[in-house]
């Protein structure tokens, strides 16, 4: 059960936002009865439970859940606190630096670019990125490391879906500088992007699947840049954040929202202390790979938009189309084993996808596709049971929660539409 305290602020801080061409206008979040769309109002606070159980092992400090089906909000709760030194409560509106759950973002950002034509996912990086041109591939032959021609060049497709080679962890970054595969202070994406162009792939674009942790989709970020002619901020502001009122998301926390901020905490013994991100990026730095700032709310009107197959609120952002091919699987078995994923799992355009729940051992439904971060945030759509489902807390090794969140989400839901 909710404390009266936590339930007075989800039903007083809980809002989005709604936005016209003259202003910005707070907006009620109405949370609906779960049984007009098929959800158990019984089974329902077990997703609560989730949460409130591993803040009393303290293996988390707080978090913000928030769950919907066919667009209406059932689900919307704060517990914990920001901070466990402070012990300032948790918020529905708090902040969470999302880590890598900003990738499909951009992924979504370059599916926009691909139905305007101008961006195709067979294009090669160089088109957009000159220094991508005659890459090397870092292969070891006879205890030795050596830089041999690639046999194509790395696609857009290859860095949706993390099959390029670029900055992966093998061998072919272990031949750069240090300094060359992180971003400087007073970098523009243009700036990193380029040196890292030259680095060495892994291994043969398209041949495996290894994770690129920033190399990858920041290169995506840079190429919205230059077949849009706008810097990576503004096209995201202008081309997402505004027409679904995302005004809480951004790159870099203005100074009069820090105290919104939520702490990353880890366990130290028994006990959990207040820690540092272990990265961060400075202006003019804005990462599509790890930057993003933003409230559960915010990243529900993306996961609704796309939930709905493009369009939220009457602005057709994407199509149904380009929804389906982002939240495909284009690896076919290359993904599984990666990551700690198991067998049943498939990787779409930077988001992983349910292909066999048995398999995977999920709850979910096949097509079930989102992404996480290293600091705890998820975000997952099951479109044949039409559930988004937002998980915002900021702590590592958080996996195992995911999961059970998942499992308490979908055993909640009465009316199957799509039984398997």
């Amino acid at each position: 059960m909710v404390r009266p305290l936590l339930a007075a602020a989800v039903l007083i801080l809980s809002f989005s936002w709604a936005s016209n061409a003259d202003a910005q206008q707070a907006v009620p979040l109405v949370i609906d009865d779960p049984a007009k769309v098929g959800v158990s109002a019984e089974r329902l606070p077990r997703v609560s439970e989730v949460v409130r159980l591993r803040i009393e092992a303290r293996e988390i400090a707080g978090a913000v859940t928030l769950v919907s089906r066919h667009g209406k909000v059932v689900h919307y709760e704060a517990q914990g606190v920001l901070d466990v030194d402070s012990k300032r409560p948790m918020t529905p509106d708090a902040l969470f630096h999302m880590a890598s759950t900003t990738k499909p973002v951009t992924a979504a950002a370059v599916v926009m670019l691909i139905e305007e034509g101008k961006v195709r996912l067979t294009d090669p990086a160089s088109k957009f990125i000159p220094e991508f041109q005659n890459p090397k591939v870092a292969v070891e032959r006879d205890g030795r490391i050596e830089l041999v021609p690639a046999r194509r060049e790395v696609q857009v497709l290859d860095l949706l879906t993390h099959t390029s080679g670029l900055l992966s962890g093998g061998l072919g970054q272990k031949q750069a500088p240090g300094d060359a595969t992180s971003p400087h202070r007073g970098d523009a994406l243009g700036d990193y992007v380029k040196r890292i162009a030259t680095i060495p792939l892994d291994f043969e674009p398209g041949t495996r699947w290894s994770y690129s942790p920033f190399g990858g989709i920041d290169t995506l970020a840079r190429i919205v840049e230059v077949a849009s002619g706008k810097s990576f901020d503004v096209f995201l502001r202008e081309r997402l954040f505004e027409p679904l009122g995302m005004h809480d998301t951004f790159f870099h926390t203005p100074a009069d929202k820090e105290s919104r901020l939520a702490a990353y905490h880890s366990r130290k013994g028994e006990e959990l202390k207040k820690g540092d991100y272990s990265f961060s990026f400075v202006e003019p730095y804005n990462s599509g790979a790890a930057g993003l700032v933003s409230t559960a709310a915010d990243f529900h009107q993306f996961g609704q938009m796309l939930a709905n197959g493009g369009e939220l609120n009457g602005k057709w952002l994407l199509s149904p189309r380009g929804v389906a091919i982002l939240s495909s699987n284009h690896v076919g078995e290359k993904f599984p084993g990666n990551l700690g994923r198991p067998e049943g799992m498939g990787f779409g355009f930077a988001v992983e996808v349910v292909v066999d729940p048995i398999k995977a051992a999920t709850f979910r439904s096949v097509g079930s596709f989102g992404w996480d971060g290293a600091w705890g945030t998820q975000i997952w759509v099951d479109p044949r049971e039409g559930i988004v489902a937002v998980f915002m807390v900021q702590a590592t090794g958080v996996r195992a929660i995911q999961n059970d969140f998942g499992t308490a989400v979908m055993q909640a839901i009465k009316d199957l539409d799509s039984p398997r």
